[in-house]
């Protein structure tokens, strides 16, 4: 399918929300777990395909702030499995030049899982090909809530004058700050809603659901996703005839 695509026209920053693991364990007659091992598979020809058409940022919504809420067993078999993919899938980030990193409330992981992902961090910081970003312990809302804060912060101090807000301020208080929003965001499952994920960032993002699985999601799903996004046309609030002339 990639021969399908018009490779002038990739989204840099591509943004997925992996959905499906129970549902797809669940089909198999097993534990919610078992749907999480079987993923690993997806985000490794999601970060292949990603990285094989020059897309420059991948963010994987990989838990969210409400997650916490699941029961503890399987919250503590997911911060495992991450541990463990990390190790895993190291060598291999290195070798395909990817750099690793995190937006989230990561102080909230368990230490083994923080301190595996710094050191992941740190190990592929230098890294020049495809930037991987997993969103952990994350929500829109709450990355806000910390842009207001911070932003709040720097008012009281008196090193920002409150006229002098502006979106691009907004934007460099944020998890993200320096990494440009996303042109597509991709959703699996069939589910049609973007679950408090990237609120700022995606106002004017493509949007594309799957009724495909996550555990399911292979490279030609990744491709059919940016071939639907090359389909259309991205007018940022002007009139068609205003992108084309």
């Amino acid at each position: 399918m990639k021969e399908n695509l018009d490779l002038t026209n990739i989204p840099k920053h591509i943004a997925i929300i992996m959905d499906g693991n129970g549902r797809w364990a669940k089909k198999k007659g097993a534990m919610r777990i078992f749907g999480h091992r079987h993923a690993i598979q997806a985000v490794k020809d999601a970060i292949e395909g990603a990285d094989n058409l020059g897309v420059k940022y991948l963010t994987l919504f990989s838990f969210s702030t409400e997650n916490w809420s699941r029961p503890q067993d399987e919250v503590k078999a997911l911060m495992e499995l991450l541990v463990k993919t990390i190790i895993d899938e190291i060598s291999q980030m290195m070798k395909n030049n990817i750099r690793l990193v995190a937006i989230g409330d990561l102080d909230s992981l368990p230490k083994s899982a923080y301190d595996k992902l710094m050191e992941a961090k740190e190990l592929t910081s230098s890294n020049t090909g495809l930037t991987v970003v997993l969103a952990l312990s994350y929500s829109g809302q709450w990355e806000l809530t910390q842009a207001v804060r911070r932003i709040a912060q720097k008012v009281s101090e008196g090193t920002l004058n409150p006229q002098e807000i502006t979106q691009q301020t907004v934007a460099e208080n944020l998890d993200t700050a320096g990494i440009p929003d996303p042109e597509l965001m991709i959703r699996t499952s069939g589910e049609y809603r973007i679950s408090n994920f990237l609120l700022w960032q995606l106002a004017y993002t493509e949007l594309y659901f799957t009724p495909v699985l996550w555990p399911d999601f292979r490279i030609e799903h990744l491709y059919a996703a940016v071939k639907d996004y090359q389909k259309r046309e991205r007018r940022f609030g002007k009139t068609g005839e205003q992108v084309k002339s």
